[in-house]
């Protein structure tokens, strides 16, 4: 009796193993599907970051190249170099209309008159050299403040892409962490199926 109560309590025993081999296989084999679910995903995020590195690379050379013909430009500065051009030439006008205001000193009444026309020529060209001067700096300034806005749009793009860069760096890592963990999960399930199956006396 002795004999056939302990293996009655055998077999419930060899039974209860039996089942927790087969949950122990059950959660193998959906921690393998999880496994190849995440080396997918991994897969599939280091795909979209090729591509985004990609993608940011092409941006900053252009970038780059823009920051060039900007430099460029900046250096010629033609509209300074009219400007500066506009001054000299007002200032000669200037000293001319002085010389002329010493000839009307003149007493010729033909001189006088040859002068007052040359004078209020001269003054018309001066407004017009003034008001060319005038919307020269306009543009310049204009211009200055189109630089300024691309100078901050270049800034924004480039902080944007840094944090989208640093968001998938941490998705990466968080994904190759997950799959760490799985596969260390996986071990340690291996050994304990490996020491039952051995406790049990089943051949693997």
């Amino acid at each position: 009796k002795a004999t056939t109560k302990q293996i009655y309590f055998l077999e419930e025993d060899i039974e209860n193993k039996n089942k927790h081999c087969e949950k122990l296989e059950s959660d193998i084999t959906a921690v393998y599907g999880e496994n190849v679910r995440l080396k997918l995903i991994i897969e599939t995020e280091e795909e979209n970051l090729e591509k985004l590195l990609l993608e940011y690379g092409v941006y900053r050379r252009k970038m780059e190249t823009h920051k060039e013909l900007i430099s460029e430009v900046e250096s010629k500065k033609p509209i300074m170099t009219e400007l500066v051009g506009g001054k000299k030439a007002v200032e000669k006008l200037k000293a001319k209309k002085e010389e002329l205001r010493m000839d009307l000193q003149n007493p010729e009444g033909n001189m006088i008159k040859q002068v007052q026309k040359d004078h209020t020529y001269l003054k018309a060209e001066i407004a017009a050299m003034k008001e060319t001067i005038n919307e020269q700096a306009a543009l310049l300034l204009k211009e200055e403040e189109v630089h300024a806005q691309l100078k901050k749009d270049i800034e924004v793009q480039n902080r944007r892409c840094e944090a989208i860069l640093k968001r998938l760096h941490c998705q990466l890592n968080k994904a190759q962490s997950n799959k760490r963990q799985w596969n260390w999960d996986i071990q340690q399930m291996e050994k304990t199926v490996s020491q039952l199956r051995r406790s049990l006396g089943i051949v693997e």
